[in-house]
C-alpha cells in the first residue's frame, strides 16, 4: 500500500477538521501527507505568484494552530498549489502520487441532497482511484467505532477488508438492513413470525460465515459486532448513526463511476459522523 495521503483543501473553515484528521491519519499510518490547493485557472497570471505564497502561508499557519490545539505529531509533509479545475487536478494528483487515501472537508451545502450534485466533493468521490474520507468532526481521538453497511456483494466485502486492514484496533459494527416479502400483509400472523425468525437466523448465519471467511485471510481478530435491523438500507443506516453516534461510516462505491450510492448521498447531506467511500475492488 502506498504511504502517501493526499489532503485537498479549499482553505475554508470547514476544512480545519479534515486537515487535523489528515494529520492524525498520516502519523498513525507512517505516511507522507501531501497537502494540495487548486488555484482558479482564470485568475490573471501576474497574481498567481503572490497568491501561491499567500496560500502556503495560510496552510502553514493553520497547520501550526491544529498541532497546538490537538497535540498532533507532524508527519512528513509537502504543501503544493496547482492551477486548474479542482476535481480534475485532485484526482490527477492522486493518480500520479499513487495515493492510498484522499481526505476532503465536508461540503458547506448541507441538509438537501440536491445541493450536493455537481460539487467538487461529489465529482471526486465518483472518480477517485483510492478511498476518500470526507471529514467533518474534529479529531480529538482516533476513530474508535466504525460502522460498515454490508450485504453479500463484492463491494461490501472489499469495504470490510479495507476496514480490517486500515483500522485493526477499532470496534467494527457490520450493519445489514433486511426486509422480507409479506411483512406488510402478514406481519401480525403467528405462522409468519415463525417463518420470519427462521429466515433472519439463516441470514445471520450466512453473514457470519462471510465475515469469518474474510477474517481467515487476515491476521488478527478485531472487535466486530454484527447488527441486523429491519427496514430499507437508507432508513436503517440513518437511524443507527443517530442512535449510536459512530466516529466513521465506511461505504463501498458503485461499480459505475457516474452514479453515487444513495447511502453516501444521505450521509453527506446530513452528516452525523465522518464518511469513507471505498472502491468496489
Amino acid at each position: 500500500m502506498s504511504r502517501t495521503l493526499l489532503f485537498a483543501t479549499d482553505l475554508s473553515q470547514e476544512n480545519r477538521a479534515a486537515f487535523a484528521r489528515a494529520l492524525r491519519l498520516a502519523h498513525q499510518q507512517g505516511a507522507q501527507l501531501d497537502t494540495l490547493h487548486v488555484l482558479d485557472p482564470y485568475l490573471p497570471h501576474r497574481m498567481l505568484h503572490d497568491l501561491e505564497r499567500a496560500v502556503n502561508d495560510d496552510i502553514s499557519a493553520t497547520l501550526t494552530d491544529l498541532r497546538e490545539d490537538y497535540a498532533l505529531e507532524l508527519p512528513s509533509l509537502m504543501i503544493q498549489t496547482v492551477v486548474g479545475e479542482p476535481h480534475v487536478e485532485i484526482v490527477r494528483e492522486a493518480h500520479e502520487r499513487q495515493a492510498s487515501l484522499i481526505v476532503l472537508g465536508m461540503h458547506r451545502k448541507r441538509g438537501q441532497k440536491d445541493l450536493l450534485y455537481g460539487t467538487t466533493m461529489m465529482r471526486i468521490l465518483r472518480s477517485a482511484p483510492c478511498p476518500v474520507v470526507v471529514a467533518s468532526y474534529l479529531p480529538t481521538q482516533p476513530w474508535q467505532h466504525i460502522v460498515v453497511p454490508i450485504d453479500f456483494s463484492l463491494t461490501a466485502r472489499q469495504t470490510l477488508k479495507e476496514a480490517l486492514i486500515r483500522f485493526p484496533e477499532a470496534k467494527l459494527t457490520l450493519l445489514h438492513a433486511w426486509s422480507l416479502p409479506g411483512e406488510l400483509e402478514l406481519g401480525n400472523q403467528a405462522f409468519y413470525a415463525q417463518w420470519r425468525d427462521r429466515e433472519v437466523s439463516r441470514l445471520r448465519e450466512a453473514l457470519d460465515n462471510e465475515v469469518e471467511s474474510l477474517l481467515r485471510e487476515l491476521d488478527g481478530v478485531p472487535d466486530i459486532e454484527l447488527a441486523l435491523e429491519p427496514g430499507q438500507p437508507c432508513d436503517v443506516l440513518h437511524d443507527y448513526v443517530k442512535r449510536h453516534s459512530p466516529d466513521l461510516v465506511m461505504l463501498g462505491s458503485r461499480s459505475r463511476p457516474h452514479q453515487t450510492n444513495p447511502l453516501t448521498e444521505m450521509l453527506l447531506s446530513e452528516p452525523h459522523c465522518d464518511v469513507m467511500l471505498c472502491r468496489p475492488w
